[in-house]
């Protein structure tokens, strides 16, 4: 069984390990190989650490521990990032009702096990708990089987296209959306 806690900074290596592992295996033949091939678990380290610390604005991290004291996936989320400030929006068009899922990676090695539909519900139902009305998320426009898997609990492309997501190589993501 599958047990979902708040990520705390201890978890960072944890969490950085997952989210290279995961990129490495999901993005291969959709990103170019030198920007997969670069990551570093150092870096994400760090900058998960720095995320973790920073508890403000409802953002909020869950792990999931499929085996005891071993993270297998994690969820980030809170208010749609930099919702109504135009000059630096992600997502300028998010309004403040509006919750956003940053990220959502789960370890390729439990792919398929129920830990991904565990960690989007529980941060779905904590947005709806704090007062979003809706929820916004950005996937990789190649990535099929992540699409696939947000459709199948219910979101939806919601027409946007947009390649404001640096990390992805500049790439084009699209946005979903779902009700809470």
């Amino acid at each position: 069984m599958t047990t979902l806690r708040a990520a705390v900074p201890p978890d960072a290596r944890a969490i950085a390990e997952v989210h290279v592992r995961s990129w490495q295996t999901a993005y291969r033949g959709l990103m170019p190989a030198d920007t997969l091939n670069g990551l570093s678990v150092d870096a994400r380290e760090q900058a998960w650490r720095e995320r973790l610390e920073e508890v403000a604005d409802g953002r909020a991290a869950l792990v999931a521990e499929p085996e005891p004291e071993r993270v297998g996936g994690f969820v980030s989320f809170g208010p749609a990032e930099d919702a109504g400030d135009e000059d630096d929006a992600r997502d300028a068009e998010a309004q403040e009702h509006v919750g956003e899922i940053y990220a959502l990676y789960v370890d390729p090695a439990h792919w398929g096990s129920g830990v991904g539909r565990a960690l989007l519900q529980a941060a779905t139902e904590t947005l709806a708990l704090t007062g979003f009305r809706s929820a916004t998320l950005w996937v990789l426009e190649t990535n099929e089987r992540a699409r696939r898997f947000y459709e199948a609990a219910g979101w939806s492309w919601d027409g946007s296209r947009s390649s404001h997501q640096v990390e992805c190589a500049n790439m084009p993501v699209v946005r979903y959306a779902a009700s809470l």
